[in-house]
């Protein structure tokens, strides 16, 4: 016997689907990682599917710094005085930088849309608290 992991129901471990409310049972749901890092917006779509919202969350923050800290220097870079030489390689490096942290940006944004229904604007220690005590009172 399998148990399912959204209605609880126990089904026939052949089964691939609960056949009380039709949910795949061999899915297994996002679980909190113990640590997110920057480096972790670089998986692909499918990795990042099976993170759990919150984890989301804190990735979509770093992701947005990174991004800001990327455009930041790109401008202190293209403002610099015509008299400073800047090799063409570091510009194009730090414009490459900002289009790859917005891709990621913008993918990390897709999967919250799916399960939110919105992006946040900022991912504040705020909206963190809320969720994380939401988790907890379940």
């Amino acid at each position: 016997m399998m148990k399912c992991s959204y209605c609880d129901s126990e089904n026939k471990s052949i089964d691939q689907a609960c056949l009380v409310c039709g949910a795949p049972l061999h899915k297994t749901r996002p679980q909190l990682k113990e640590y997110v890092s920057l480096q972790d917006s670089a998986l692909s779509f499918q990795d990042l599917q099976k993170f759990h919202t919150y984890d989301l969350l804190i990735l979509l923050r770093l992701v947005r710094e990174e991004r800001s800290k990327s455009y930041n220097l790109m401008r202190s870079v293209q403002k610099a005085p015509e008299e400073v030489e800047i090799d063409k390689s570091v510009i194009e490096f730090g414009e490459s930088e900002y289009r790859l942290y917005t891709a990621r940006m913008k993918l990390i944004e897709g999967l919250l849309i799916d399960r939110m229904g919105y992006k946040p604007k900022r991912v504040d220690d705020k909206l963190l608290a809320a969720l994380k005590y939401r988790m907890e009172s379940k």
